[in-house]
Order: C-alpha cells, then structure tokens, then sequence
C-alpha cells in the first residue's frame, strides 16, 4: 500500500497540475498522471493540440502550405511542447508563434521568418486599438506648408524578401538586390489592405513618422537630397500629388494642428 502523501492540499494539487501540463504538452517522452484514465487524457491531448494548430493554421496559411503537413504538425508540436509564452491571450499566439521562431538558429527556408511576420501584421492590424478619431489633425490642411499626419492604421513594411509572392510554387533561394516595400493599411470597413510601395513612398512615410514636425515641403526636400536628385518644382509637384493620394487612400489624415516646428 503507497504511502499517504502528507503534503498539504494546494501543494499536492500544484504538483497534480504541473504533472498533467507537462504530459499534456509532450507526451511522447512525459508519463501520464497516475489514476486518471488514459481514454480521458487522450480527449484533452487532441483538443488542446488541435486547438493550437487550428488557430496557428488560420493565422499563417501560406506558411502550413509551403512547408507541407509533415513539417508544419512537427514545428506546431515543438512550439507546443517547448515555447513559454509570455502572454496567455488567445490573439496573442501568433505573435508567440513569431517569438517561437526568432527562437530557432536556422530555419529553411531562409524566408520564413519574413513570411511569418507578413502573415502574422494582418492581424496585428485587424485589433490594434489604435483610432484615427484620437489624433488630432485637420482633414483639410496644406500638405505641403502643414506637418502631414499618418494614420495609425496605416504601416509602411520593409522585407528582405518578396513576401508577398512566396508561396509552395514560388521560393527563391536567395533575396533579390532591391528590398520588397509595402504599406499594410486598415481600411474604415475594417478590412486590411496590402499595397506595394516605392522606395521613395516609402522612405517619405517613415520620414513623417521620424521627424513629425517637418512640414510637407521639408520632407520632400530633404528626401531630395537622400535620394541625390533636385528639389526643383517638378519634383515637389510630384511629390505634392503623392502626399494628396496617400491623404485620399487614408493614409495620411491631413496635417497636424499645432504649429509647423514648433
């Protein structure tokens, strides 16, 4: 006959947990609890796994499908099994996913990473907490003698890779010369858009957001001179016409109402 265990109650049932958990998330190599019925055990084994590969297939689809079923279960069961997430909540595991592999070494295809997070900034989009009704900016104002304002709900995203082409029938072997820009943008239906930037468009965004103050005419400018061309009147039409289309596509909400510099 075992010997009674004289714990007290909360330490023994910390210790039930624990043994559980951890069987839970590899059983494989960890034993099952004593006294519980394995039939039981293997209900709560599939649906707590399943419930992580479900949600992490909706979140990264392109990804499941490059690497092919074999692969992905065996990286969704280490990820179960190994990564301790620093968050509990639900959304949040795609970003734990994202944590999960900046963790690894090495991963191949050498893309994945970027991939992941591409697949992963939609969502990040759909439920930041962000609204364009909290910044303060006029709608109608001179883009170019006022400070353009970007919207919150609209990210400029530099990647090594051709992100959004990669798929099972498109993986190069090496990044292309030229980076790949695009500008990942909520819409007011609350739909999230991806659309392909210049290098110019972009470096004018992240520009805006580095220096918020300058206004419209100063960051054409000095975009100029980065760029090595002239900030002569064609250029600063151009440039006007581009800040009037990304304030019409809601990229930019118009211009800030404090004082240009101050």
């Amino acid at each position: 006959m075992p010997a009674p265990d004289l714990r007290p109650a909360p330490a023994r049932l910390r210790e039930q947990q624990l043994e559980l958990t951890r069987h839970l998330r590899d059983p494989r190599h960890v034993a099952a609890p004593s006294g519980i019925e394995d039939r039981r055990l293997a209900i709560y084994r599939d649906l707590l796994f399943n419930n992580i590969d479900s949600l992490l297939a909706g979140n990264f689809p392109v990804m499941r499908r490059l690497l092919g079923e074999a692969r992905w279960k065996a990286m969704v069961r280490d990820f179960y099994r190994d990564h301790r997430a620093q968050t509990p909540l639900f959304p949040e595991i795609a970003r734990e996913w994202l944590r999960y592999l900046e963790s690894l070494p090495q991963l191949e295809p050498p893309f994945l990473r970027e991939l992941a997070h591409y697949e992963w900034v939609e969502l990040a989009l759909q439920i930041a907490e962000a609204r364009v009704e909290d910044v303060a900016h006029d709608p109608h104002g001179d883009l170019l003698e006022g400070a353009p304002v970007v919207s919150p709900l609209a990210w400029p995203l530099a990647y090594a890779w051709p992100v959004h082409r990669l798929g099972p029938e498109f993986q190069p072997d090496e990044a292309p010369p030229a980076p790949t820009f695009l500008l990942l943008r909520r819409e007011t239906d609350g739909n999230v858009r991806f659309s392909q930037l210049s290098p110019l468009a972009f470096r004018l965004l992240v520009r805006l957001d580095e220096a918020p103050r300058l206004s419209g005419r100063e960051q054409l400018v000095a975009l100029a001179q980065e760029a090595g061309v002239a900030a002569d009147a064609a250029f600063l039409a151009q440039g006007g016409a581009l800040l009037e289309q990304m304030r019409d596509n809601g990229t930019l909400l118009g211009t800030r109402l404090d004082a240009v510099n101050a």
